[in-house]
């Protein structure tokens, strides 16, 4: 009977610790879907992306130096997202340092994959699930600015 407990006890420490992990991973990737959603609409408005004003645009010098800006703002919005899963990873998953935390977040974010040292055992599918859609923002990001550098070089004006 005491093995029996033992072992219904951590089935169900596992169910809890699995379904606690898979919530706050779901509620983590929506949060970033939110957060890179907003950041490309205020990067577009910021730079005045609308497809009106880049099809007046010639593509010169301005254009090189308006896809530079766009690069270094995507740049510094998927570091923010870094730093969201790495300030999750200090708080919640109990990593020792903000840098521990830092590499971890980005390592995993851009699928580089050499971090299992440094992340707890209990919560590694939420490493695999930050690659996971850290590949799909990185990949938003750049169908957000190769659609911008075509409308730049495609526009009618120059035809």
């Amino acid at each position: 009977m005491n093995v029996v407990n033992t072992v219904a006890h951590s089935v169900d420490e596992t169910t809890v610790n699995l379904g606690l992990q898979l919530s706050l991973t779901g509620g983590l990737v929506l949060v970033m879907v939110m957060i890179h959603s907003l950041g490309l609409v205020g990067i577009g408005k910021l730079l005045h992306l609308q497809d009106k004003k880049l099809e007046e645009r010639d593509f010169n010098v301005w254009a090189i130096l308006l896809m530079a800006r766009l690069g270094f703002s995507v740049f510094v919005l998927h570091l923010f997202e870094i730093a969201v899963f790495a300030f999750f990873y200090l708080k919640v998953v109990g990593l020792d340092s903000v840098e521990e935390a830092l590499f971890f977040s980005a390592s995993t974010y851009s699928t580089l994959g050499a971090t299992s040292d440094y992340f707890p055992h209990d919560w590694r599918l939420m490493g695999a699930v930050e690659g996971l859609i850290g590949f799909i923002l990185i990949g938003w990001s750049t169908a957000f600015m190769v659609s911008t550098m075509r409308k730049l070089s495609e526009s009618p004006h120059r035809k």
